[in-house]
């Protein structure tokens, strides 16, 4: 496996779109439940262990070598929001746009054209990984990841929070996102039956307000 590749797919700088999300930390503000460090933190070990926990899994078993298919049906049973499953699959056509680009591979093709409209984007990266000689748990590891870097990354520009701060927490959750990551990749081996389905109910309610808000910063 190419540590250089996982470094490569979990860089805030590959073009896969993630920039223009919030992964919900801008009605977050806005509502004031994230207000400083302390709250982020908050808000990114909640998404973490729900939401993210239940992407993560997908992409391991993505990159384990389940259908990618089932994956994507697996993945809109587990995301209520049709505002949140739109997203994901917006996310998904543009990271299958960055792979196909940049790791070519037959299943990332037979994807896109039984998905023209996108995949989700757990399953897509999932299948990035494994086009790029990657395990489940890289895989895991980098929707682990970006679910609280996302929104980090957000609240430094909505609330002009210290860039340090932020990167403090994401730091303090490390040993939680190589937690979960591990957690995710074991469901994997399972079958698509053993995913976890963790869900935050808030960021589902939260997601079909913000995608109805006249002006907004970020896409979701």
């Amino acid at each position: 496996m190419s540590r250089a590749a996982l470094l490569v797919l979990a860089d805030g700088r590959f073009p896969a779109g993630g920039h223009a999300h919030s992964g919900g930390a801008e009605p977050a503000v806005t509502q004031g439940r994230i207000r400083n460090a302390d709250d982020l933190a908050a808000f990114c070990r909640g998404r973490l262990h729900t939401a993210g926990l239940t992407a993560a899994a997908l992409a391991a078993a993505a990159a384990h070598g389940l259908d990618p298919l089932a994956l994507d049906e697996a993945a809109d049973a587990r995301t209520p929001s049709p505002a949140l499953r739109a997203t994901a699959r917006k996310l998904g056509r543009q990271m299958m746009r960055a792979a196909r680009a940049t790791w070519p591979s037959p299943e990332l093709d037979a994807l896109a054209t039984a998905r023209p409209r996108g995949a989700h984007q757990p399953v897509v990266l999932g299948l990035t990984a494994r086009a790029a000689g990657l395990g489940p748990e890289d895989a895991a590891h980098c929707v682990a990841y970006e679910t609280v870097s996302g929104p980090a990354t957000a609240v430094v520009r909505l609330l002009s929070l210290d860039p340090f701060h932020a990167t403090a927490v994401l730091a303090r959750l490390a040993p939680e996102l190589d937690e979960v990551a591990a957690q995710a990749a074991t469901s994997a081996r399972h079958g698509i039956d053993a995913l976890p389905a963790a869900s935050a109910p808030l960021l589902d309610i939260t997601a079909e307000a913000h995608a109805a808000w006249p002006v907004r910063l970020f896409a979701s």
